[in-house]
């Protein structure tokens, strides 16, 4: 039952009271600390988001999206990328429950008249979570990306720039065929970064002319992918004079002769992204990458079950998690509709 009388708070007040009652529910067991916390650190993230002195009850179905994609748009601090990295997936539908806890709360004290979440059209997990920008990369700036690894891997004996008091790395310490032919295999194959790291030189073989990379996935399954062109000679000059002289049979090596990190891709990314234009360049995760494979393959009308094979899954309904909007696309799709071409005359 509703309560006669609407109780026309402040979001400030109202946050405030429904904290204090999370927090009195850790007492008898009802929910943790660490949780009641979270929920805590949610709710003041509306109140800055929403305005400490709008009224609770005044806030609309377009107000929640509004801060639900503001939240998505907001850096994300806990991340050690240089733009503080956005917000995950996984924060957002986070986020989404603990307002939605409130709002249900305050429609049950009478704080508002109607939950306003219930008129809310953000969902949680539309096209997996509510991403502030696209994951892929635009086709000029994967090809700004793909132009700067090129030159790179093209011109191994030109140092790059040391800054002031720093030591110019020798020439036995030089990354640059390697970190071209990591960023030419994330953008034009697309591995998950942990096929990447695991991948050893003997899993790299040739048959009829054509270079093919075996790739040992999720659930100990294998695919053989052969390699553009351009990537398989960037893997033949890292092989031939950019990969340290080592025992490990691991294919990435750091000038020390260690086998690569996960956490060092997304350096090597960076370093390479420098080099990039700046009109085409935004910063991206080896993930981000794997996305941009998927997109313009799919979008050049690349067989669905081909690409399904070079990203390595079981199901083609998985490739819409992969499948990025891409500016234009809708125009020239309809420009081109295959039923309004001219019947073919023979």
């Amino acid at each position: 039952m509703r309560p006669a009388e609407l109780n026309r708070l402040t979001v400030r007040e109202a946050a405030d009271r429904y904290v204090e009652l999370v927090r009195a529910k850790t007492l008898t067991g009802a929910l943790s600390m660490s949780t009641a916390e979270v929920y805590a650190r949610d709710v003041a993230t509306l109140v800055a988001l929403a305005g400490e002195g709008a009224v609770l009850d005044d806030l609309t179905g377009e107000d929640v999206d509004a801060i639900l994609l503001a939240f998505a748009r907001k850096p994300d601090g806990r991340r050690a990328e240089p733009t503080g990295g956005l917000q995950s997936a996984s924060s957002q539908a986070r986020f989404r429950r603990s307002i939605s806890a409130l709002f249900k709360h305050a429609t049950l004290a009478g704080w508002v008249q109607i939950n306003p979440m219930a008129m809310a059209t953000v969902t949680a997990r539309e096209r997996g979570g509510l991403r502030a920008e696209r994951r892929a990369l635009t086709r000029e700036q994967a090809q700004g990306l793909i132009g700067a690894a090129r030159e790179l891997g093209a011109e191994p004996a030109v140092a790059a720039p040391v800054s002031k008091g720093r030591r110019r790395p020798r020439s036995d310490q030089r990354t640059e065929s390697r970190d071209a032919l990591i960023v030419l295999l994330l953008s034009t194959v697309g591995p998950r970064v942990s096929e990447l790291v695991r991948a050893n030189v003997e899993d790299f073989y040739t048959n009829d002319g054509v270079r093919y990379w075996r790739i040992f996935g999720k659930g100990g399954k294998t695919r053989d992918v052969p390699l553009p062109g351009v990537v398989a000679q960037a893997l033949e000059a890292y092989l031939a004079g950019g990969r340290p002289e080592t025992a490990d049979k691991a294919l990435l090596l750091s000038w020390r002769g260690r086998r690569l990190a996960r956490g060092d891709v997304q350096a090597v990314i960076d370093r390479v992204q420098r080099q990039v234009d700046p009109a085409q360049r935004r910063s991206v995760t080896p993930h981000g990458l794997r996305h941009t494979t998927a997109t313009h393959l799919l979008a050049d009308a690349v067989d669905m079950d081909a690409v399904r094979r070079v990203l390595g899954h079981s199901d083609l309904a998985t490739l819409g998690r992969y499948r990025d909007e891409l500016p234009g696309e809708l125009e020239v799709a309809m420009r081109s509709h295959p039923l309004l071409k001219p019947p073919d005359r023979r």
